[in-house]
């Protein structure tokens, strides 16, 4: 097992400081476990406890406090990874945590969790896998269906089981960006003194139902372009970090088209997965209406935690993936690309245009997810296909004549794995 480290990485980076289990004193003096000589800190500025590969850091009074996640703490829980503000220096915290050990508790507890979902919901066991993989995987989901398939149930769910607070904002035609952001008003005090005081909007909350997406103005939507990549907002001069974890879910509905607005493609190829959401079979169907329609009460217990979602979205990142399957999440991406040579001409006539490279990195962000949920420390071509569709179908634009010969991007997708064969493994005498 490596050792534990904190990395100092601003504003004089490269310092890299072992830590120990336990209780240890970080300050300018220099009698504290930890010296860091820097007028921002105090002589005993903070104390940093150790235990079990995550770092819980307590301030000690000092002048300038500590900061994590953009927020001053008096005690924050940091796991692998993380950075935190002393003053004014930057310093990261990196667990020397067995990553096989963290992925198979990570593996272990999502067949529970799988279990506690389906006390509200009923079925839809591949649209409850891929947005897991798209929270574990770091990045935000667009789920697209009728009115009426528990899309809106299924977050809320989602969110009670993985303990994250939550916040739904409903889109409607006159939702303004303020009303998402926040807005600055005149406060005044006990003494009748007044100052501009900035009001945080829902979109500070650690998951976001963005309901409706697509009934909202471009102008609105676009207020959540800085959130979901740079994971902070900009109001006027001012910038602000948003919570972490910090996902989006937002829904749409694919058949009312009166008064909706297109999704930008900017807006669209910001969300790793576009996951379709069916009906019911009739058996499914029949439950929904057997738990629905008779006084139930379910209580969903909390399988993780804020903290668990960093530490195990750490831990995938590092997951192994070999020069293989990235060379065939590479084909498969240049092969959505008409008029070039990469694109097959049973493709090519087909696509207006194709996926670009961000795709080729949430298919294995996916993959990654969909193999840790199973335990494994490495990737595999089959966890690329398992992601393909919901990463690809929003990604590539049908030309006319798909439209015209009803070809939808979900056929395409299937088409280009039929095309593109994996690649062969060497073989080695």
């Amino acid at each position: 097992m490596s050792a534990h480290l904190l990395i100092i990485e601003g504003p004089e980076p490269g310092k890299t400081i072992p830590l120990n289990e336990g209780i240890q004193f970080i300050g300018r003096d220099a009698n504290t476990d930890i010296c860091i000589d820097h007028p921002s800190i105090s002589k005993i500025h903070a104390s940093i406890d150790l235990r079990n590969d995550s770092l819980t850091l307590s301030d000690c009074d000092s002048t300038n406090g500590i900061k994590a996640n953009g927020e001053k703490h008096k005690q924050v829980k940091l796991e692998d990874q993380e950075t935190f503000l002393i003053g004014d220096i930057l310093i990261r915290f990196i667990s020397g945590s067995d990553i096989k050990e963290t992925l198979a508790d990570f593996a272990n507890r999502i067949p529970i969790l799988r279990s506690e979902i389906k006390k509200i919901i009923v079925g839809q066991d591949d649209v409850v896998g891929q947005i897991l993989a798209g929270i574990f995987g770091g990045g935000h989901c667009l789920l697209t269906g009728v009115p009426g398939l528990a899309k809106t149930i299924t977050i809320n769910s989602i969110s009670k089981v993985l303990n994250l607070d939550f916040k739904r904002i409903q889109f409607t035609p006159d939702l303004m960006p303020s009303d998402i952001t926040g807005t600055t008003i005149l406060d005044e005090d006990e003494q009748g003194r007044r100052s501009f005081k900035f009001v945080k909007g829902p979109i500070f909350t650690q998951l976001l139902l963005a309901d409706e997406i697509n009934r909202t103005p471009p102008k609105t939507q676009a207020a959540l372009l800085e959130a979901m990549q740079e994971k902070q907002v900009t109001v006027g001069e001012k910038t602000m970090q948003l919570p972490s974890p910090f996902i989006v879910m937002a829904t749409r509905n694919p058949v009312e088209q009166e008064g909706t607005y297109i999704l930008p493609e900017a807006q669209l190829d910001r969300f790793m997965f576009n996951i379709n959401i069916d009906y019911p079979t009739q058996n499914e169907e029949e439950e929904i209406l057997r738990r629905t329609c008779t006084p139930n009460s379910y209580h969903l217990k909390q399988i993780f935690q804020a903290h668990d979602i960093i530490r195990f979205r750490n831990a995938i990142e590092r997951i192994e993936t070999s020069p293989l399957v990235i060379s065939y999440v590479t084909s498969l991406a240049r092969a959505t690309r008409p008029g070039t040579d990469d694109c097959p001409p049973e493709l090519s006539e087909l696509i207006e245009y194709g996926a670009g490279p961000r795709a080729g990195q949430y298919l294995i962000r996916g993959a990654k997810a969909f193999a840790a949920m199973e335990g494994r420390s490495f990737t595999t071509c089959a966890d690329i296909k398992k992601c393909a569709v919901p990463v690809l179908r929003h990604r590539i634009s049908l030309s006319f004549k798909a439209q015209a010969i009803r070809i939808n991007e979900d056929d395409l997708v299937h088409k280009l794995l039929e095309l593109i064969p994996e690649p062969e493994i060497p073989q080695f005498v």
